[in-house]
C-alpha cells in the first residue's frame, strides 16, 4: 500500500485498532492492517494478542514494588550508559526545558558485567529479575512476530527487522534493546497549567515500541504528520490515545521509518498532565523498545537512504539533535548534551531517551 502524505492531518487523527484472533488463518489480512496504520499514522493498537493479561498485570505489580523501594535502595541500580539501571527526574525534552516528571527502570538484553551490576539484589525485590526477564521475553516474541509482517509489508525479507534487532553474540554486547518501567509522578493537589507535560513532545529512535498501560491512567498523545526520518518539526494536531484493558499500543520509531524508505512513519507523541475530574495519582506505563543491533545494516528496499549499522544510526541522530539543540536552542525530540555523547561513545545508547548530564557523568 503506497505511503499517504499526511502534512496536514486530520483531527482527530484514527488510531487503528488491529487483532491478531485467528494469526495463521487471517496472516496477510493482519499484514495490511499493520502496513496501512504503520503508513498513515505510525501508531495502532493490538487486541486479541497472545500475551495474557495476568502476565501485564504481574508485570506491572512487579514495576510498583520496585518504585516503592526507598530510594537508596533504587540507586543501587543506577543508570548506565548501555541504558540499563534505575533513573530519577533525569531526561529533559527541550520540546518543554525540564525534566519529565518521572523515575523509570531499564533492562537490557546484554549478559556483562555491568549489566549484572544493574539488577537490583535478590534481597532487596525478590522475584523481581525472574519476573521481569520472562515479561521481556514473552513482549520481545510477540514483536517480532509483527515486525516479520511488516518487513515483508514494505518487500524485505521476512526476517530482516527480526535478524536486526535480536543479538548474535553470545554476551548479547550487542543488543540495544530494552525494556523500561515507568512510573510517572502523582499529580494530586497540583496545577500544572496547560503547558506542563509529564513526558514532553518525542519521537522514537528505535524499530519498534510495544507500550503497556494501565486502565483509567490515560494522558498519552500523538501527533501524525511527519514525513521524513530527519525531520524534527510536529504540528498542532494531538490525537488522545484512550487506554483499553488488554490493549498493547505499538508506534513506528525513527529507525523503522528509515528502514522503510520512509514509508511507515515514526509520530511525535506526548504524556500529558491529567486535568481537573481526571485520575492524578502516579501513573505507570512500561514499554519495549526493539532497537537495532549495533552492527545491523539500515537501507530500505528502495535504497532511498545509504546504508547505515545500528550503532551509527543513534551516534547520528544524537549528534544531528545536539547540533540542531544549539542552533535553534529548542528541539522536538530528545536532550542532547556533549557529556551524554561522550558517555555513549561505542553507541551503546538506546532510543527510549537519554538522561541529562548529571546522569551521564555519574555513569562514565
Amino acid at each position: 500500500m503506497p505511503s499517504v502524505d499526511v502534512t496536514a492531518p486530520p483531527s482527530p487523527a484514527v488510531v487503528p485498532q488491529i487483532s491478531l484472533r485467528d494469526f495463521d488463518a487471517r496472516r496477510e489480512e493482519i499484514k495490511e492492517q499493520l502496513i496501512d496504520a504503520a503508513s498513515n499514522i505510525g501508531f495502532f493498537t493490538l487486541v486479541d494478542h497472545p500475551i495474557p493479561l495476568e502476565h501485564v498485570d504481574a508485570a506491572f505489580a512487579l514495576a510498583e514494588r520496585f518504585f516503592d523501594l526507598p530510594m537508596d535502595i533504587k540507586q543501587k541500580t543506577p543508570w548506565s550508559a548501555k541504558n540499563m539501571g534505575f533513573e530519577y527526574q533525569s531526561q529533559v525534552r527541550p520540546s518543554t526545558g525540564y525534566p519529565d516528571p518521572k523515575e523509570s527502570y531499564q533492562i537490557g538484553f546484554r549478559l556483562d558485567d555491568e549489566a549484572e551490576r544493574c539488577w537490583p539484589a535478590e534481597e532487596d525485590c525478590r522475584g523481581f529479575r525472574k519476573g521481569a526477564e520472562a515479561f521481556k521475553s514473552e513482549v520481545r516474541e510477540l514483536s517480532l512476530k509483527v515486525m516479520e509482517l511488516l518487513a515483508e509489508g514494505v518487500g524485505l525479507p521476512t526476517d530482516t527487522f527480526t535478524k536486526g534487532t535480536v543479538p548474535i553474540q553470545p554476551d548479547c554486547s550487542d543488543s540495544m534493546s530494552t525494556l523500561r518501567m515507568l512510573k510517572y509522578h502523582d499529580c494530586s493537589d497540583k496545577d500544572f497549567g496547560p503547558d506542563y507535560f509529564r513526558a514532553g513532545a518525542h519521537a522514537d529512535f528505535d524499530v519498534l515500541t510495544l507500550l503497556f498501560q494501565r486502565e483509567g491512567q490515560d494522558g498519552l498523545e500523538l501527533c501524525p504528520g511527519r514525513k521524513l526520518s530527519t525531520e524534527f518539526g510536529y504540528g498542532d494536531e494531538w490525537t488522545p490515545i484512550k487506554v483499553e484493558r488488554g490493549a498493547i499500543v505499538i508506534n513506528v520509531g525513527d529507525q523503522l521509518m528509515r528502514w522503510s524508505d520512509d514509508r511507515l512513519k515514526s509520530t511525535f507523541h506526548r504524556v500529558r498532565c491529567p486535568r481537573e475530574g481526571e485520575y492524578k495519582g502516579p501513573r505507570y506505563s512500561i514499554g519495549f523498545f526493539n532497537q537495532a543491533t549495533r552492527d545491523a545494516v539500515i537501507q530500505g528496499p528502495n535504497k532511498a537512504y545509504p546504508k547505515i549499522t545500528g550503532g551509527e544510526f543513534i551516534a547520528q541522530a544524537m549528534q544531528r539533535n545536539f547540533e540542531a539543540a544549539m542552533a535553534k536552542k529548542k528541539l522536538q525530540t530528545y536532550a542532547i548534551s556533549e557529556e551524554t555523547i561522550k558517555a555513549n561513545q561505542g553507541f551503546e545508547a538506546s532510543g527510549t531517551g537519554l538522561a541529562k548530564a548529571a546522569v551521564a557523568v555519574a555513569a562514565a
